[in-house]
């Protein structure tokens, strides 16, 4: 047997294994290095990936499991480690379409969150507006109504529970999923000053109202007004029974001192309160609800007419008068159309049964 031919051909087929080994092992780490920086990670759909408290990979492994993403935990790991992005901050992330493994695992432990949307209306009550931004952003309902009442916050503000909510600007806004109740409060407020006091503080001194007093007339005007058109006859109503020495005797001051937006009763109107209006003189300490800057502008600008009183009508809007026997005349009107309608309403309803006990 040649044996220097064999070890010869031993050595040939030796380095011949081994350059394959290098070969494929140098297209393995290729392939996972391109994907570092490459397409690695596809989202077909928006996907909402939140990070509730800040860690490591498992809450994201948990959330890509949950939104049934299709990728391959191993190499996600392994691209963790080579890359250092193993710690990630919490909050809210959208993703879409294709991400690499650096682009998707920076993104998370820089923290570059998404905002949330999330949309003030106005003429609403506190209650509602913490629920609608619990929902939506991390923290309860509690925790807001605990930041609006707080002693130290308003104090800092300058203002009472009742102006910092008539301060909650109507409008989409786009906040940070971590944010918290008091920055909220902060982002919000500052809109107000940018969009209401800053463009409205001339008009407001040439005009002789202070922001405030336009605030908490604009509250009671939102509230009454169920047509847009209506708003500054309604101010003007309001203005005029002030020029008067008129108590306003404004139904949306009575809800507000209750606690809730209901038909009234009777007994309601003696409630012993100071936003009472049928009992004290003058506006309300502060806003009833959050107004829109259309009723902000029709107290600012309330029409010139001689109406003190008004009613509802059938359409939706109120009938105006100047005196308060035109005034009894239209309330009269009033409550013979709701009890014309609560007739035929119970007719309706008996109609109704007795159809069904003939079937």
């Amino acid at each position: 047997m040649d044996l220097n031919k064999f070890i010869s051909l031993t050595k040939s087929e030796l380095i011949s294994t081994l350059l394959l080994f290098v070969l494929i092992t140098a297209l393995v780490l290729s392939s996972r290095l391109v994907r570092l920086t490459g397409s690695a990670m596809e989202f077909e759909n928006s996907t909402e990936i939140i990070l509730s408290a800040p860690g490591g990979l498992n809450s994201l492994i948990s959330e890509l499991q949950e939104n049934e993403i299709n990728y391959n935990e191993d190499e996600l790991e392994w691209a963790a480690n080579i890359l250092g992005w193993k710690n990630l901050r919490r909050g809210r992330y959208v993703f879409e379409g294709n991400y690499s493994y650096n682009s998707l695992l920076s993104k998370l432990a820089k923290g570059i969150q998404d905002p949330v949307s999330v949309v003030i209306l106005p003429g609403i009550v506190p209650q509602i507006l913490a629920d609608n931004l619990a929902d939506k952003l991390n923290f309860n309902s509690q925790d807001f109504m605990n930041a609006l009442t707080d002693s130290a916050y308003l104090s800092e503000k300058n203002l009472r529970t009742e102006e910092l909510f008539g301060r909650m600007y109507p409008e989409t806004y786009l906040i940070y999923w971590t944010s918290s109740p008091k920055e909220v409060l902060n982002k919000v407020t500052r809109e107000f000053n940018k969009s209401v006091t800053e463009i409205l503080q001339q008009q407001a001194d040439e005009v002789g109202i202070s922001i405030d007093d336009a605030l908490t007339m604009a509250s009671i005007v939102e509230w009454e007004a169920k047509v847009e058109e209506e708003k500054p006859i309604i101010s003007g109503l309001y203005w005029n029974r002030i020029d008067r020495g008129m108590r306003l005797q404004a139904d949306p001051t009575v809800n507000f001192a209750v606690g809730e937006r209901r038909r009234l009763l009777f007994e309601d109107y003696k409630l012993d309160h100071e936003f009472n209006t049928y009992l004290k003189k003058g506006l309300p300490p502060g806003p009833v609800t959050n107004p829109s800057i259309s009723s902000i502008r029709a107290a600012l600008n309330p029409e010139e007419h001689d109406y003190l009183y008004m009613v509802a009508n059938p359409k939706g809007g109120h009938f105006f008068t100047r005196t308060f026997e035109e005034h009894i005349e239209e309330s009269k009107k009033w409550r013979q159309w709701l009890q014309q309608q609560y007739r035929i309403k119970r007719q309706r309803e008996s109609e109704a049964a007795n159809n069904s006990e003939t079937r």
